[in-house]
């Protein structure tokens, strides 16, 4: 069983928005074992939406698109996949009368005309009812395919593929089993990892496949198995992905398919171990990625964003000697932010960072991408300085995850001892 995922809309393809639409629905394909065939964005027009759906059911059993199903002109996703099915459109009145309260519990008296043609489906459609918006969802049977059209609207498409679509789907998904195997990497690049697994890759079967899906400092490997058996499949994998870890060693994190900061989240709650901030570089980016992930309040103690010298020496008690002798950027004063951040906060453990981000602002001596990075931890502190280049976002999310990067490593030392 295969899908195509299509997404519409100009505003993806000029990088107005970024198709996060289109990722989401395919780990949720992916759970119910049915393989992805395409992922598509294209225009709102007429003829890239005829052309998308005749390239994607040439491939794929299951079409679900998301994207233009708005009341406005350029949203002609409606009238032209009736045309495609040759099915005339009618007006749900149960969907009109959602509009309108919609409409009416956000304070407005009238609902504006054009909005009644979000009650405007297809007679040859499922209507997959909206609860949380006012675009219907529809579902066609056609040609031994099945397409599912959905609003673009990243929530309204979570909730009618969570309540609608998937409880479907899980009916389709019969034949076959697909097994995913995950690796998180950090502070090793692709192509070194790449080449330090070369032969464990080469003596994957051919319905083993190993994926490498980078990010700054981190790298994530999946390994997808296809097959009927399904604990031959797992078993398989899985010692692949045993193998792959011994080989990586200390660079593995964890064989999640999380991210670097959730993982760190919850080997410190694990712990029971607490962590502050100290960010000059950085500007409170590292704090701001650990409290994103929830439980974070169990385990992170606070932050501090200590631009000025004056702030260093106010806020984390850095010794204004060091800061002259040494400036503010340096290893001398990356340590003392650290342990001043550690006292502050009665952390177990503190990360400080120090740096010139960039583009502007460099010398001979310590030029535009240099950073200093400290961590204090139980029992030692560990220090180092980086020099990356000279764009400053990049340089601030180098550095974040350095810092992070550091961090495990020292929690994980620790942690063992």
């Amino acid at each position: 069983m295969k899908a195509a995922i299509i997404t519409i809309g100009d505003e993806i393809l000029n990088g107005q928005i970024v198709d996060t639409n289109s990722s989401w629905i395919a780990s949720q394909l992916t759970a119910l074992h049915i393989s992805i065939f395409q992922v598509v964005s294209i225009a709102d027009t007429p003829q890239a939406i005829r052309q998308g759906l005749d390239q994607a059911r040439s491939g794929a059993d299951i079409i679900l698109v998301t994207g233009g199903l708005g009341p406005t002109k350029d949203d002609v996703t409606k009238s032209t996949i009736a045309s495609y099915f040759q099915s005339d459109i009618v007006r749900d009145q149960q969907v009109l009368e959602h509009v309108n309260t919609l409409f009416s519990k956000l304070g407005f008296e009238n609902m504006p005309d054009i909005n009644k043609q979000q009650a405007d489906v297809l007679t040859k459609a499922t209507v997959l009812f909206n609860d949380v918006g006012t675009a219907p969802g529809m579902a066609i049977e056609d040609g031994g395919k099945y397409y599912i059209f959905l609003p673009g609207v990243p929530f309204e498409m979570k909730y009618l593929m969570e309540n609608r679509v998937l409880p479907i789907l899980a009916n389709y998904a019969k034949n076959g089993f697909i097994y995913n195997a995950y690796l998180l990497t950090v502070g090793i690049g692709e192509s070194h990892l790449a080449k330090s697994i070369v032969d464990i890759e080469e003596r994957l079967p051919s319905y083993i496949k190993l994926a490498y899906l980078p990010r700054l400092g981190s790298v994530l490997l999946r390994l997808t198995a296809h097959g009927d058996n399904e604990q031959e499949i797992e078993q398989l994998t899985n010692n692949f992905a045993t193998e792959i870890e011994r080989r990586v060693g200390a660079d593995v994190v964890a064989r999640v398919n999380d991210s670097f900061e959730q993982v760190i989240v919850e080997q410190f709650a694990a712990a029971n171990c607490s962590l502050s901030t100290a960010e000059s570089c950085t500007g409170g980016a590292i704090s701001n990625s650990l409290t994103a992930i929830a439980g974070a309040s169990t385990m992170f103690y606070g932050g501090a964003v200590v631009y000025s010298n004056a702030a260093k020496i106010d806020v984390l008690s850095v010794d204004e000697r060091t800061l002259q002798q040494f400036g503010a950027v340096s290893e001398q004063t990356a340590v003392e932010m650290a342990t001043g951040a550690q006292k502050l906060y009665k952390s177990d453990y503190a990360v400080a960072t120090t740096g010139i981000a960039g583009p502007t602002g460099g010398t001979k001596n310590k030029p535009v991408g240099m950073v200093c990075i400290a961590v204090a931890g139980c029992r030692e502190i560990v220090v180092k300085t980086l020099y990356f280049k000279n764009d400053r976002a990049v340089n601030i999310e180098r550095t974040r995850m350095a810092g992070l990067t550091m961090l495990w490593r020292l929690f994980q030392t620790e942690q063992l001892r």
